[in-house]
């Protein structure tokens, strides 16, 4: 249609200009994490009118700041259907950002409808930065003020891009449409997507891809590190009164296994960084028998295994994105001296930290956590590289040991070995877990303990029988007893005994060995035997 002015000032008079609003979602989880606001006129013979029909004719004739005002105050007041946590976006015209007044007008209409400042991001267009950069700055130094966020809209289409980056305060980055509908079919949208992101990335800042229809799009945002997006796979901009319908209905999650990636993309290392290399680290995590994660620098998941998202009782989805201190506030001051001495560039290992059970009839848990920086090629910290052991069960044990030992004047070491000891390995034969007992009674580090560096500590004489007994175990499933000779501190040998039994999966394989170890008088009749219990005598070859 042709707008005509005397119209679009009757359409301002009666409240004829409505905002709608269109999902903006995080990629990976499909979760929704707030709405853009777009103006649309309710037009009594066109129906809602579409703001490139009226918008250009509202900045000349110097109404856009009385529709922007309308069009605010409206979107404000649907905070009911949207709940308390998710944001609003809006946008800007070049023109209205050479208004000087522009964060005030926005502060009224914030502060009239009691809408927190903290979750409405103002949209700035490249093209409205070049009329005048330093008046721009303050405009955006004052919405900052106030407490907006501020992205950079259509970034990629406009002039002096690093430079505007640099100059102002930005929080997030939106990736033009016209780069994301090209970027399954055409190799250069592809690698200039992959760089905005891995720009964004090396900033911190948060990046929205524009425009997204397919799957396949998303799928491929995800692989190149895109957190959010917005189009018509996440939904079409809808009316007020639609909101609560939109806002309850399930998120539109990817499959949890990415498929592969198209023949003809072609994606390379560098087009995928960083989270084509993640997606390759990811498997390597969830194969891990410990806990781990990467924080970013403002203490947000990035990423983490299975195993931990166990640990903590919360989805592995749920994670990503959201601070340590959001997920668990009860726990983060503990975890905070280590976080930020890492954030220094200080390694921590084997941080003990006891967590008491906030659920009933749960029980406490001990974890042993390491918090190494992680560099980029500057050698700055870009985050925190976290490593989680469950030691729940060798404290119960460790502790169940210490209230045994008896107080005499023998030294330390040889008495660290009067009462068991408990190890664990797991189904390959690698020892997981060994009690820090063991480490004052022998030459070994606590590191040496662990997968088969315990066995340097055997008698050469020792050492083949051990192993051989060790691998009829691990092969047929039975119990472990062996005796051999470990030499002290003191380079005396000493007799120990060690016995273990398996702990199997829910398809019968071996999943874990547990065990303990104990200092003995006198090699006995089981010396080297396994399992003897089940096949009726004694292994002695």
């Amino acid at each position: 249609m042709l707008a005509d002015l005397n119209d679009l000032r009757l359409a301002l008079e009666t409240d004829a200009v409505v905002p709608c609003f269109q999902p903006i979602v995080e990629l990976k989880t499909g979760r929704l994490a707030g709405f853009e606001i777009l103006a649309r006129w309710q037009h009594a013979e066109f129906g809602l009118v579409l703001p490139e029909n009226f918008i250009s004719l509202a900045e000349s004739s110097g109404l856009i700041t009385r529709l922007m005002q309308q069009v605010l105050r409206k979107a404000f007041l649907s905070v009911p259907q949207i709940g308390e946590t998710l944001g609003l976006s809006v946008n800007v015209s070049p023109l209205q950002l050479r208004d000087t007044d522009l964060p005030g007008q926005i502060r009224e209409e914030l502060e009239r409808a009691g809408f927190s400042p903290q979750r409405l991001t103002v949209e700035i267009t490249e093209s409205a930065l070049m009329d005048n950069l330093q008046r721009a700055k303050k405009i955006a130094a004052e919405l900052r003020a106030i407490g907006c966020r501020l992205s950079l809209d259509d970034f990629g289409t406009g002039y002096s891009s690093l430079l505007h980056l640099q100059a102002l305060p930005f929080d997030e980055l939106k990736i033009d449409r016209r780069f994301v509908e090209s970027m399954t079919n055409t190799r250069d949208s592809r690698k200039i997507v992959a760089a905005i992101l891995g720009l964004g990335s090396s900033l911190g800042l948060v990046t929205v891809a524009e425009g997204v229809e397919t799957e396949q799009q998303a799928e491929m945002l995800i692989w190149l590190g895109c957190g959010m997006g917005q189009g018509w796979l996440y939904g079409r901009p809808v009316p007020a009164e639609e909101l609560e319908t939109l806002v309850a209905a399930p998120s539109q999650a990817m499959p949890p296994a990415l498929t592969a990636l198209g023949a003809g993309w072609s994606v390379s290392s560098l087009e995928a960084l960083p989270t084509h290399r993640l997606a390759q680290l990811q498997a390597i995590y969830d194969g891990a028998p410990v806990g781990l994660c990467f924080l970013d620098r403002n203490l947000r998941y990035v990423s983490l295994n299975r195993k931990l998202a166990e640990m903590n009782g919360v989805p592995v989805s749920a994670h990503l994105g959201r601070s340590v201190k959001e997920m668990f506030p009860l726990w983060f001051p503990k975890y905070e001296p280590y976080l930020l001495r890492a954030l220094q560039g200080e390694s921590i290992s084997d941080v003990e930290i006891f967590r008491e059970a906030t659920v009933p009839g749960e029980a406490d848990t001990t974890a042993l956590a390491s918090y190494e920086p992680a560099w980029d090629e500057a050698d700055e910290v870009i985050g925190v590289s976290i490593a989680v052991m469950d030691i729940t069960e060798r404290k119960l044990a460790e502790d169940a040991l210490k209230s045994l030992r008896e107080d005499n004047a023998q030294p330390q070491h040889l008495t660290e070995f009067e009462h068991q000891v408990p190890w664990i390995m797991d189904a390959e034969g690698n020892s997981i877990q060994v009690s820090s007992l063991w480490v004052p009674a022998t030459k070994l580090s606590t590191a040496k303990t662990r997968n088969l560096g315990w066995l340097e500590a055997l008698h050469i004489d020792d050492l083949a029988p051990t192993m051989k007994a060790m691998s009829e175990a691990l092969r047929t499933g039975h119990p472990i007893d062996i005796q051999y000779r470990v030499m002290d501190v003191d380079g005396d040998w000493m007799w120990m005994r060690s016995r273990g039994t398996p702990r199997f999966g829910p398809s019968g394989e071996i999943t874990r060995w547990y065990g303990t170890v104990e200092k003995v008088d006198e090699p006995g009749e089981l010396a080297m035997a396994v399992g003897a219990s089940l096949v009726g005598g004694t292994d002695k070859g």
